[in-house]
């Protein structure tokens, strides 16, 4: 298929539909920043998998198109270190028990560890590596710092699908600087929401109502005023009231 246009904020978006995934190495952004709690025998386990099952029609495509699927994803904030408590093992098991196929962990994330895993990959495996904030070049400030880790994770792979929709706007190694190395695409995920979006700027239904909630008020100042003139109602709730 031909690549999408999202007018309303001019760009185009590729879809999967535009990559050649068949026999190929995909490294794929997923957000899977779900909350966890203490399980009875004190380990952590996943209290909402939304956001796992939401990565499951990319994920599901490329398995079915012959791909070896590398999945990067973070956990909360381990501030660059390693942390038991962050790690993604609890996450990897739930993905496997929602594709009903084995999902590896790669713990040394671009080591050699997780590249024998990745190596030893056939088409329709997937493998997870472990929380990608535990490499601090990972949300690090300086560019030369991003740009080393995504070129350690372009390493993996031959193409790069941006699925992670809760990180889109972060200019993060594994958002933004691998994409650049990369031939690259818009997961599933990631093309559903900019098209809402797209549709919300352009010609949305009426009435229009808007609500906002949550503690970032810096992140939302922004939006709100590129909303106020849009809606008819903006609702502000949580800590930003």
């Amino acid at each position: 298929r031909r690549p999408r246009r999202l007018e309303a904020v001019g760009v185009t978006v590729k879809s999967l539909d535009d990559l050649d995934v068949a026999g190929r190495t995909v490294i794929v952004r997923s957000d899977f920043n779900v909350p966890l709690g203490d399980g009875p025998d004190g380990t952590r386990i996943i209290t909402d998998d939304g956001r796992i099952k939401a990565s499951l029609p990319t994920l599901g495509d490329l398995r079915r198109a012959g791909a070896k699927v590398v999945v990067v994803a973070h956990l909360g904030r381990p501030k660059g270190e390693p942390n038991p408590s962050l790690s993604l093992a609890p996450v990897a098991a739930r993905l496997s028990e929602l594709l009903d196929a084995p999902v590896a962990l790669g713990a040394d994330i671009t080591g050699p560890q997780a590249r024998a895993l990745v190596g030893s990959m056939s088409a329709g495996d997937v493998v997870l590596l472990e929380n990608i904030r535990f490499d601090a070049r990972e949300t690090s400030k300086d560019p030369q710092e991003r740009a080393a880790l995504a070129a350690e994770l372009a390493s993996l792979a031959d193409l790069y699908v941006s699925d992670g929709f809760g990180v889109v706007h972060r200019e993060q190694a594994s958002v933004t600087d691998i994409a650049r190395l990369l031939p690259s695409a818009a997961g599933r995920l990631v093309h559903k929401e900019a098209s809402v979006f797209a549709r919300l700027l352009a010609d949305p239904a009426r009435p229009y109502v808007v609500i906002l909630g949550g503690s970032k008020v810096s992140d939302k100042l922004g939006v709100i005023g590129n909303l106020i003139g849009r809606v008819d109602r903006l609702l502000i709730g949580g800590g930003m009231a």
